[in-house]
């Protein structure tokens, strides 16, 4: 039977495929701005239907009404990172979280730990042969369509059709639901004079040829507007948004120099506005691949000179770095994070970066402490840790005893708290602040 035969037959609407799916199922959606939209909604919409149906992603772009209190004894989420739509529902416990790194998730579902029942995609149309693109969302959608018992797609026009290892033909989609909807957008968020001051000295640490990897928000984006005068540089990235876009058009980012896969950029989902799915719709610059290739660190550290730039929400004076949660309370997740500081480590002239505003909450408390909150988890070892930048310079860890990290990071903590963490310095190590030498911030 040709595909397009088989395609008509496994033809249904939203809500023929939502009763195809049972109580007690585990599901597994797409991913963030590829979050499939109308089968989920089909599922709320008759959630009496159902008892104790487990949903599994990351981030979720959508509103997100199966986490809500009425929906508790039909559906349980279970979080392996915590966004704005589920937050609330893991805080109140209504939802749950499950710690893991990015590059882990496809393991979870090949081996069982999470048994996938259901993967609910959304992919774009056929091409002539019956392969359809995951598009934006590769990650750990496809290994969980290649684990699933039963697949259900929504095929949608405006998905990008990305390249690489980003397609499932027909023949292994159960139901297909044909849908014309916008793909979620992520808009650029607002630098500010901070934003620009940290994006800055980040790229003090970027040399021509360097293979990047950004994460999402304002200081990754800042990063990309100080590199316009740099030359050869390359990606190699979990994700990439907009500011990208823009370097390829400057000519900035080649991908020229990489050591593996040359003059292509690397990506495993993306997040952006229609300009970025326009750029990398079809585009054979730009290739996707399932998040354990792109963020398995031996892969990561095969190019030279891999700088990772990721963020967090507090440091304390040894290093660590806490990055998903607020004392106990689950903000978000590891996701890529170790991942890229451990490829990055591993590369040949590679450096990792944290990159941090001084002060959180207006300006109220400070990012840098003496301890973590009590109770945060710790996402990245102060044994991994290289640099942490803010707005007031970078502090190069790498090498350093306890006593020169903590100087380091109090030379670029803010001026309004320096004080209090030079008094914990003092009282910690016994001696007075300035009576051994250290590595000064990069000015």
């Amino acid at each position: 039977m040709d595909w397009k035969t088989l395609y008509k037959e496994k033809l249904i609407s939203a809500g023929g495929a939502a009763q195809k799916i049972k109580s007690g199922s585990r599901i597994v959606t797409g991913h963030a701005a590829g979050e499939p939209q109308k089968v989920i909604e089909a599922m709320v919409n008759e959630s009496e239907r159902y008892s104790n149906v487990e949903i599994v992603h990351m981030i979720g772009m959508g509103p997100g009404e199966y986490v809500k209190k009425d929906k508790e004894f039909n559906f349980k989420h279970n979080a392996l990172f915590v966004g704005s739509s589920t937050r609330e529902a893991v805080a109140e416990g209504r939802a749950d979280f499950t710690p893991c790194h990015f590059s882990e998730v496809p393991r979870l579902f090949k081996e069982e730990y999470l048994k996938v029942d259901v993967a609910i995609i959304q992919v774009s149309p056929p091409d002539n042969n019956g392969y359809c693109s995951f598009g934006i969302s590769n990650d750990y959608t496809k290994p969980a369509a290649e684990c699933a018992k039963l697949v259900i797609a929504e095929v949608n026009p405006k998905m990008p059709r990305t390249l690489g290892d980003s397609f499932i033909h027909i023949k292994d989609i159960d139901y297909i639901v044909e849908v014309d909807y916008d793909i979620i957008e992520l808009k650029p968020s607002r630098i500010g004079e901070i934003e620009k001051a940290i994006g800055e000295n980040c790229a003090k640490l970027i040399e021509d040829g360097s293979t990047l990897q950004l994460g999402i928000g304002a200081i990754p984006d800042a990063v990309l507007l100080f590199l316009k005068d740099k030359k050869d540089l390359g990606i190699h990235s979990e994700m990439i948004s907009d500011g990208v876009v823009e370097l390829v058009e400057a000519g900035v980012i080649t991908n020229k120099r990489k050591n593996l896969h040359k003059n292509k950029m690397i990506v495993t989902f993306l997040m952006g506005t229609q300009k970025l799915y326009d750029f990398v719709n079809d585009n054979p610059m730009v290739e996707t691949f399932p998040v354990d290739y792109v963020n398995n660190p031996t892969v990561i550290g095969s190019n030279d000179n891999m700088i990772s730039i990721n963020s967090c929400i507090q440091i304390d004076l040894m290093g660590q770095i806490a990055s998903e949660s607020i004392g106990i309370k689950q903000f978000s997740g590891v996701g890529g994070q170790v991942d890229f500081i451990r490829g990055a480590n591993m590369s040949k002239g590679g450096k990792s970066i944290i990159a941090i505003p001084s002060t959180a909450s207006k300006g109220k408390v400070s990012r840098i402490v003496p301890f973590l909150d009590n109770g945060a988890a710790v996402t990245t070892s102060r044994n991994d840790v290289h640099y942490v930048a803010t707005e007031y310079g970078i502090a190069e860890l790498r090498g350093k005893s306890l006593k020169e990290r903590a100087k380091a990071l109090i030379n670029i903590a803010h001026p309004n708290f320096r004080e209090e963490l030079i008094k914990e310095w003092e009282n910690r190590f016994n001696k007075k602040f300035d009576d051994i030498g250290y590595s000064k911030a990069y000015n």
